[in-house]
């Protein structure tokens, strides 16, 4: 089958400020805005239907994957044909709410912002690809953290960073042996030596960063060779401080989008989209884009 382009190439993205308008949105997590494509990457859908019908015995392949049931997300980023260049502009990172975040989150949300299973489902991830515990040497960071990380319980090493907007929040976190708030849509700057680190993680968060590039370049600077990143996300969000480019679009798109940061940072190996939506249409869906540092960038 013929390389995947983005499937962000068949829409012009809508800026939050016009979605808002109609919207009739939940500012926060609870149910996430529907708009333009239904929050299930229907963008990317209506491509693999539209390839269907004009491709010739491409059809049978791309007709297979939805009569499968294979997660259209788990293809947008096999054989991606990247943009020369990083495809998009300074408005896809503006803001329905541009105030501080420090403001926003200057109170302590003790809640989980997904539901029960698809806290399950990332945990398992976690214990298939992290490191054993209580591993000499290992180090792992969690970016924009919280009272909770959701790794394996009774995970433990030498060294596990917490960096977060919510000392409180930090605070509580019994997986943390050090925490650092710091707001990274100020500072994108990670303040830790290089080859530091051997696992990344990101919960829910990836969709708020304004600045995702610095910031991804600066985990693959910090990340030792081989070390892996992990993007979760869902269709949950605090939709006032969420990327406009993240409110306009679907899940797959989603997937692409971070799977862009990536490549566009530099450093990493081709970016892996996983679905691990543990009960489709039945609860919250979750999903992980990583990717591992080159060991020799």
């Amino acid at each position: 089958m013929a390389s995947v382009a983005s499937p962000l190439s068949v829409i012009r993205p809508f800026s939050a400020l016009r979605l808002a308008a109609g919207a009739g949105a939940s500012f926060g997590f609870g149910v996430p805005p529907r708009r333009l494509f239904l929050g299930v990457g229907a963008s990317f859908l209506d491509q693999l239907r539209r390839m269907a019908s004009s491709h010739g015995s491409r059809s049978l392949t791309t007709l297979a994957w939805l009569k499968r049931g294979v997660s259209p997300i788990e293809q947008v980023l096999k054989d991606v044909e990247w943009p020369d260049n990083f495809p998009f502009k300074d408005e896809d990172f503006s803001r329905f709410d541009e105030s501080l975040d420090s403001l926003f989150y200057s109170e302590p949300r003790f809640v989980t912002h997904i539901d029960d299973p698809a806290i399950s489902a990332l945990t398992k991830f976690y214990s298939k690809v992290f490191p054993p515990s209580n591993t000499p040497g290992v180090c792992l960071l969690d970016l924009c953290s919280s009272w909770v990380c959701h790794y394996p319980a009774g995970y433990k090493q030498d060294r596990i960073v917490g960096m977060g907007m919510n000392e409180d929040e930090l605070k509580k976190n019994p997986v943390l042996t050090e925490y650092i708030v710091r707001d990274l849509n100020v500072n994108p700057k990670l303040p830790f030596e290089d080859n530091s680190f051997d696992v990344i993680t990101n919960v829910v968060s990836v969709d708020y960063l304004t600045k995702p590039i610095d910031v991804f370049k600066e985990m693959q600077r910090i990340l030792k060779p081989e070390g892996l990143a992990i993007m979760s996300f869902s269709n949950r969000c605090f939709w006032t401080k969420a990327i406009s480019i993240w409110t306009s679009t679907g899940d797959a798109d989603h997937a692409w989008i971070v799977g862009s940061y990536f490549h566009y940072a530099g450093g990493f190996e081709p970016p892996v989209a996983v679905d691990i939506s543990p009960n489709p249409g039945h609860s919250d869906p979750m999903y992980i884009v990583y990717s591992r540092k080159k060991a020799f960038a």
